[in-house]
């Protein structure tokens, strides 16, 4: 009598669990998904074995430049000569201007055969005698006179520290970050050459070890808050990992909780986040990541258009920064979640969601015009469902079947399912 009670009592206990975790009953062991994501590993780490394209490998209508790194001593060297060049201009009476790549959009070409955004080569001209534009052309003038003693001391500074050299000239920072992004494209060479970086603002935590300016880190051992990624890539080696996948999630929240609930070891992955909109550390980190561990990238981002648009700038890239695509940019990221379809998939509650704004579906609208989704036709089909339904939905939603459901369920059946895009 007493047995059957308990196992009455054990039923109960697993009906209750499925309805408060939905889909739970469809998990198989963690040895089943494990076989299954060591083979998306295995199938990953084949493909890098091939060579990777270029620019220079296609034949393109359009001629296109790209940015590469470059030590200080040539920064230094194209900077001389730069100065040199204006001081001939001035000396002959035509005075001084800049020749500077254009970064608009007109300016922009998607490569199919890259995955990504390049800069094409049209220019504009910033002369120093012009009411319009004699502003810039100082601000142009000062950077570059920055640059040059940074790289003669061999140090390192932020943004924020540039801007504060002079801030009568610069007034906002957005307008001296331009032109760090102008001077870049004008000596030809990648930002992080000129030895400016981004304040620290991505973190990574998991099954990695890597040596930062020499120290070893292992990530495993970093706690929740994980370890901030350098914001000096080169002071960044000696990667190594038994993970099976790399876990890119765009949310600080959903990262904590990946982190607390140590998913990296249930199933061994590199999860990383730039807490948000992509800074340039985190892209550069990621893409060192996949490119010497070779390992698989799932991406978790929100179910709305700037989540879609998140994902892109790391495996695309971004028009702003198109000139240094090819070191910015991750290929073949997979998109995990949340997707637009998974919304009735996993019965997320109504009140759960949130209507899509006028600008939302404009921005969806604009992202279904762009060829870099085009080319996939599950984030055209995605993207579509969302505009059509407008609703959008962030990662938090599936809390509402409990604060762990993300790292109990959520996942470990997408992974299972292989539901990647």
């Amino acid at each position: 009598m007493a047995d059957k009670r308990k196992r009455r009592r054990a039923d109960s206990d697993s009906d209750d669990d499925s309805a408060r975790l939905p889909f739970k009953n469809r998990l198989k062991p963690d040895s089943a998904i494990l076989a299954t994501l060591q083979a998306l590993t295995t199938a990953t780490k084949s493909a890098s074995t091939s060579k990777t394209l270029t620019l220079s490998d296609l034949s393109l209508s359009s001629t296109c430049r790209e940015v590469t790194d470059l030590p200080l001593s040539s920064v230094q060297t194209k900077i001389l000569t730069l100065a040199a060049s204006l001081a001939r201009s001035i000396l002959s009476g035509n005075g001084f201007s800049f020749s500077v790549p254009s970064r608009a959009a007109t300016n922009q070409l998607y490569v199919p055969e890259l995955d990504r955004i390049v800069l094409k080569d049209k220019s504009s001209i910033r002369p120093y005698a012009s009411v319009s534009t004699v502003r810039k052309t100082t601000i142009t003038t000062r950077i570059l006179s920055l640059i040059h003693q940074l790289s003669l001391k061999n140090i390192h500074v932020t943004k924020r520290d540039l801007f504060y050299t002079d801030v009568k000239l610069f007034q906002d920072q957005t307008q001296s970050d331009a032109v760090l992004d102008d001077v870049s494209c004008i000596l030809g060479c990648t930002r992080s050459s000129l030895n400016v970086v981004a304040a620290e603002k991505g973190v990574v935590v998991g099954r990695i070890t890597f040596s930062d300016n020499g120290d070893m880190i292992d990530c495993t051992k970093m706690g929740i808050g994980g370890k901030a990624i350098p914001p000096n890539i080169d002071r960044v080696g000696d990667m190594s990992s038994d993970a099976l996948f790399i876990l890119l999630v765009e949310k600080d929240a959903a990262y904590m909780r990946l982190a607390e609930d140590r998913f990296y070891n249930r199933f061994p992955c590199i999860i990383v986040t730039a807490k948000g909109q992509p800074d340039v550390a985190t892209r550069l980190f990621l893409r060192k990541m996949k490119m010497e561990l070779k390992l698989p990238v799932l991406a978790l981002v929100d179910s709305d258009p700037y989540g879609l648009k998140i994902l892109s700038v790391y495996g695309c890239g971004s028009k702003n920064m198109s000139y240094d695509s090819a070191n910015l940019t991750t290929p073949d990221i997979k998109w995990l979640g949340i997707r637009p379809s998974d919304l009735d998939k996993y019965k997320i509650p109504e009140q759960c969601r949130l209507p899509m704004t006028e600008q939302d579906i404009k921005t969806g609208k604009d992202l279904l015009e762009e060829d870099f989704v085009k080319k996939n036709p599950g984030w055209v089909e995605e993207l579509s469902l969302m505009v059509k339904s407008k609703q959008k939905a962030e990662i938090q939603a599936l809390s509402t079947f409990g604060f762990q459901y993300l790292s109990e369920v959520y996942l470990p059946l997408k992974l299972q399912q292989q539901d990647w895009l």
